[in-house]
């Protein structure tokens, strides 16, 4: 007799204390935040240590995205610097807003001078990539799709025209992979163990939180990039669920991970890839709901088709960079689920670079692009219509015409 999987909150009081729980924590945390603030605006300058994230060349200067222990900003510079460089910067704080704070600001630089960067496991994982590859748009590549380093923007606007974005920023389609990588590397070593001294444990949730340990760590690594953070916190929470018999596959759990991300790291509300990373999975629950009867191949073929159709307007509304290739996207992806896990063995084995002369094929590729804006009351009705479809089929079905109308609409 199958036993019936329980909902996450079962009671009125349930509900309460959860409420109060994750309020208590939110505004914890933001006044945690706001001290961190004002201790930066208590003199008309500051000086700092910051991470280059990123560099956005402009005509005849650039602009560089710099992360603190504490905050993310942007700063104008005129010399030549490299990602992920340690350097110490003194900027003018007096006008910085609380709310600039969080969602990250620009600030003018008085002085900005490189340092002497200390060796860390992340640092020593970078340099292992880079030995492997000699282009640095490869070599961005994988920095990006293993440590979550930001790609220049040239880069960023070729993998949009093939609509891939989802897969260079690191989010829970890589912590799957991740898992069924570790998973299975552990179940070797662990089976005999587990039947000479713990045969009475349940050898699957042994396995499921030794790749919680490892994701754990890697989460660290990457420095609790948000998307990431969120599929982290799904994963762990699905493994407890799963041994309460709670329901997984809920839509009130995606909204108790938002929420719950959200207290603890308030500034992640403006977070992009936060968003997506929600969003995305939303659309997941979605497909699920009313298609998890199909056959199981049809299933595999149709979910990434219907995942990226209906994404399509959100990430058009951000990014209205289009192009005849993004009709491959979900072949790319399914395609992904291979090379990843390769590339990620390969690279341990110190021959990342098998693959480096068909990368350089792919990459010398011009791709003609078009511009495709979304109207912002559009994308509001169409998210409107979204919600609805949770409670209603009818809704659902004039979602899918909505989802078919701009797919026309943008490449036919």
């Amino acid at each position: 007799m199958k036993i019936e999987a329980l909902p996450l909150l079962q009671t009125k009081k349930e509900f309460l204390y959860l409420c109060l729980f994750l309020t208590t924590l939110f505004i914890f945390n933001l006044m945690h935040d706001y001290y961190k603030y004002k201790n930066l605006i208590v003199d008309d300058i500051f000086e700092t240590k910051a991470i280059i994230l990123n560099i956005y060349k402009k005509s005849n200067y650039n602009i560089l995205k710099l992360q603190t222990n504490d905050f993310i900003f942007y700063t104008k510079s005129n010399n030549i610097y490299l990602k992920q460089d340690l350097v110490r910067v003194l900027f003018i704080s007096k006008y910085i807003t609380f709310y600039q704070y969080l969602k990250g600001f620009f600030a003018k630089s008085l002085f900005i001078t490189k340092l002497e960067k200390k060796s860390t496991f992340k640092t020593y994982l970078v340099s292992k990539i880079d030995k492997q590859h000699s282009n640095i748009y490869i070599k961005e590549l994988f920095e990006a799709i293993f440590l979550a380093i930001p790609t220049s923007s040239d880069l960023r606007e070729f993998f949009s025209k093939f609509a891939i974005s989802h897969l260079i920023a690191i989010s829970g389609f890589h912590l799957s992979l991740f898992c069924l990588f570790i998973y299975y590397i552990f179940f070797a070593f662990y089976t005999p163990i587990h039947k000479k001294f713990y045969n009475h444990r349940n050898k699957k949730f042994d396995l499921l939180f030794i790749c919680v340990f490892f994701l754990f760590f890697y989460l660290v690594i990457i420095d609790f990039i948000p998307s990431f953070f969120r599929a982290f916190l799904m994963f762990v929470f699905g493994i407890l669920f799963l041994r309460s018999n709670i329901k997984i596959l809920s839509f009130n759990t995606l909204v108790f991970t938002l929420i719950l991300i959200i207290s603890i790291f308030p500034k992640y509300i403006f977070s992009l890839s936060l968003w997506f990373s929600i969003i995305g999975v939303f659309y997941v629950y979605l497909f699920l709901n009313y298609f998890k009867n199909l056959p199981k191949v049809v299933l595999l073929l149709f979910f990434n088709i219907w995942i990226f159709l209906a994404m399509n307007p959100v990430v058009h509304y951000f990014f209205s960079t289009t192009s005849y290739m993004q009709l491959f996207s979900f072949i790319i992806t399914l395609g992904f689920t291979i090379f990843y896990p390769l590339l990620l063995f390969l690279h341990f084995l110190g021959f990342g670079g098998v693959f480096d002369d068909y990368l350089l094929k792919i990459f010398s590729l011009n791709i003609n692009s078009y511009e495709v804006s979304v109207n912002f009351s559009f994308l509001v009705f169409y998210f409107l219509i979204s919600l609805l479809s949770v409670y209603k089929k009818i809704f659902f079905i004039i979602l899918n015409i909505l989802i078919a109308l701009f797919f026309l609409y943008t490449y036919i």
